[in-house]
């Protein structure tokens, strides 16, 4: 069982049930979710750019929350979206400077990234992680119920467009390689 929050007005509750009868194995699902905010995530995003000591940083969002996050690598990769920039980018930004300098570990702006029921359960586990903590693409399978979804936890782990906040880069392979 398992209770987590990816966007700040979303939050789930999973749980599965293993029973077996007369020889026969059944898994009983259950999974929850409310959804409080009507806010479309197909909004237009605002976007901002932070230069990180390790390197350039476009943050996209929106008034209510971070939809992406990542290094750019290429000039061609800057986007102009929508002029100005909302407060919770500005939290954001200002977080992100926090956790460079040492004085934040962990996050609390809300985010959101549209993805399937299992790709915000992998994402939301991703956000149980400790700082300064790895965990294996295996381990987080076996979290999220499922030990032999290895190869979808690792697609899905690739798809994270808000990474740092949602910390994709602290997964790594079974044998402590970078995957």
């Amino acid at each position: 069982s398992g209770k987590f929050s990816v966007f700040s007005s979303m939050e789930f509750e999973v749980w599965d049930l293993k029973l077996e009868v007369h020889g026969c194995r059944f898994t009983i699902h259950h999974s929850q979710f409310t959804i409080h905010n009507s806010h479309s995530p197909l909004t237009d995003l605002y976007y901002t750019y932070y230069q990180s000591p390790i390197g350039l940083i476009k943050i996209g969002g929106t008034e209510h929350y971070i939809a992406e996050l990542g290094f750019i690598d290429r000039p061609e990769q800057v986007i102009h979206g929508e002029p100005g920039v909302s407060e919770v980018m500005h939290q954001c930004t200002e977080q992100l400077i926090e956790f460079f300098s040492g004085k934040r570990r962990n996050f609390d702006i809300p985010v959101h990234q549209q993805g399937t029921f299992f790709q915000q359960k992998v994402w939301g586990e991703l956000l149980q992680i400790p700082f300064g903590k790895t965990m294996s693409y295996l381990e987080l399978s076996r979290n999220i119920g499922d030990e032999k979804a290895v190869r979808a936890v690792a697609l899905t782990n690739s798809k994270n467009r808000i990474g740092i906040i949602i910390p994709c880069h602290r997964v790594i392979g079974s044998d402590k390689s970078l995957t």
